[in-house]
């Protein structure tokens, strides 16, 4: 048995991750730096932002509520062995504001729009046309990533009020309409329980997630290879990629937070 080959594929994947990720850092200060740079393209960002936000309005939508609804129907029932139904709005509105909010809204508006970033950056990549910026004296980081990294960080925190807001519906119509619990009591423990900074600490997050989402969605569709089937490659890398950096994020976030 060959032993080497253990340790040689072991250190592929090492020296691969350390470029990676030095490529991330790298395109991240890049995009910093453009940020307060002219020519200053605010039409272009405005356009991701329709892109990113507006366009993910259904989705997020359709998530916030069915999740309010289930984690009610969810929580009802394991309150309901101890006598604390009168909990439920509480506890749905916590969940959605820390974490259900942001993550989930991230990892739709991931699957959405940061594996469009992908395919529209890669393919410009495999047609030449990022070649075509450098030849115009235009550069790409700023006319390609910096947009789409503005938008999503910022219309993140706005998708994710949605969803906060929406699934707490979800959840007042399942439990007080569906699940019988008194309306008064449900609506008062949600306003007792429920402050400011849990809020705040899930639109961090939102503004957080945003980064990672967008800024991976560039970084694989600015270096793609291999042509069509090296976009698609990328796309679905970017999708699995920031899907769990999103999920890492949030655990290193909520520790700080709290």
């Amino acid at each position: 048995m060959n032993l080497s080959a253990p340790l040689a594929w072991l250190g592929r994947v090492t020296i691969r991750f350390v470029e990676e990720a030095g490529e991330i850092l790298l395109l991240l200060i890049q995009t910093a730096l453009w940020l307060l740079r002219p020519p200053f393209r605010f039409r272009l960002v405005l356009r991701q932002m329709e892109f990113v936000g507006v366009r993910s309005f259904n989705v997020v939508f359709l998530t916030g509520v069915f999740t309010g609804g289930v984690f009610a129907l969810q929580t009802y029932h394991g309150f309901s062995l101890f006598g604390a139904e009168s909990l439920v709005g509480s506890t749905v509105a916590l969940a959605l504001t820390r974490e259900l909010g942001p993550v989930l809204t991230s990892l739709m508006v991931t699957g959405r729009a940061g594996s469009a970033m992908a395919a529209e950056l890669g393919t410009m990549r495999v047609t030449e046309q990022i070649d075509a910026l450098y030849v115009m004296a235009v550069n790409p980081v700023q006319y390609l990533v910096l947009p789409r990294v503005l938008a999503a960080v910022f219309m993140l925190p706005v998708l994710t009020i949605i969803c906060d807001f929406v699934g707490i519906v979800g959840g007042y119509l399942v439990g007080v309409k569906v699940l019988g619990i008194n309306e008064g009591i449900f609506i008062a423990k949600i306003i007792e329980y429920l402050e400011v900074a849990d809020i705040t600490m899930g639109l961090v997050k939102a503004s957080f997630f945003g980064l990672i989402l967008s800024l991976i969605g560039c970084y694989k569709g600015f270096y793609t290879t291999g042509g069509a089937e090296g976009v698609g490659r990328a796309t679905t890398q970017a999708v699995v990629l920031a899907s769990v950096l999103i999920l890492a994020a949030d655990y290193v976030l909520t520790a700080i937070m709290f």
